[in-house]
């Protein structure tokens, strides 16, 4: 099987979502100011993973940043169900790992797998693979056993944005900025920006959830990005409806 390296690079926008949407509020004050070591994840072949399981925070939150660019393969090589839907969407269910999530109609899937990571399902238009939405599966310790093992949702984002910003920085680096955060549906919804200097600035739309499946705890985190720009902002609608569907099965 194949494997297409996305080469879509770290970055998000700021961008007003409806106000019935899990990104609908402001994001805490808190004064948690911690900042995390985030590893990056290498994309690599589109085989089996051997599962890691990680038992640190900061190897964590690296592997929920690794979703953000996930590789992509043929959508024939995926063995799930996708159930047509109303209004333009159909039900992507995966039975093996036990999730669905609602897509955009005539949007590519692929597969593949990052370092650390079990598995990435990615899900984009053809014509813009920037814009995508992508569930990431990770192994994780038995002392992680719910989110909450990570702090409350507001400390979680506040730990993920903080130890993604650096654009204190002198040059100033990657500027990470957080827009919202919420707890519902059993998930943590974080919502925020990236901006690389020079670069186009990058919105971000994460659901974060915890499942066991008989061996081990998993990760699961559902990256929704697009572009802050007028061609992208289209498809703000749909990447916020997908990752708002996600349910774990």
């Amino acid at each position: 099987m194949a494997a297409v390296t996305s080469a879509a690079s770290l970055c998000p926008a700021t961008g007003g979502l409806s106000p019935s949407s899990p990104f609908g509020r402001k994001p805490s004050s808190s004064s948690n100011h911690r900042r995390l070591q985030l590893q990056a994840a290498t994309v690599c072949h589109c085989r089996p993973a051997r599962v890691e399981v990680l038992d640190r925070r900061e190897a964590l939150l690296g592997i929920v940043l690794a979703a953000v660019a996930p590789a992509f393969a043929p959508a024939n090589a995926l063995a799930a169900e996708a159930t047509e839907l109303q209004e333009g969407f159909s039900k992507y269910e995966d039975e093996a790992n036990k999730f669905s999530i609602d897509v955009p109609q005539g949007w590519l899937i692929g597969a593949g797998e990052s370092s650390g990571i079990k598995s990435v399902t990615a899900f984009y238009p053809e014509q813009t693979p920037d814009s995508n939405v992508s569930v990431a599966i990770t192994g994780i310790g038995p002392d992680f056993t719910s989110l909450k093992s990570f702090g409350d949702v507001d400390s979680f984002a506040e730990g993920l944005v903080n130890g993604l910003d650096r654009s204190w920085q002198r040059p100033p680096g990657l500027a990470a900025k957080l827009i919202d955060s919420r707890a519902a549906n059993g998930l943590y919804y974080v919502e925020y920006t990236l901006q690389n200097p020079g670069e186009r600035r990058r919105h971000i739309l994460s659901a974060i959830g915890m499942a066991f499946n008989g061996w081990y705890n998993r990760l699961y985190t559902v990256t929704g990005q697009y572009i802050d720009d007028e061609e992208s902002e289209k498809y703000r609608a749909q990447i916020e409806k997908a990752v708002r569907s996600f349910r774990l099965t």
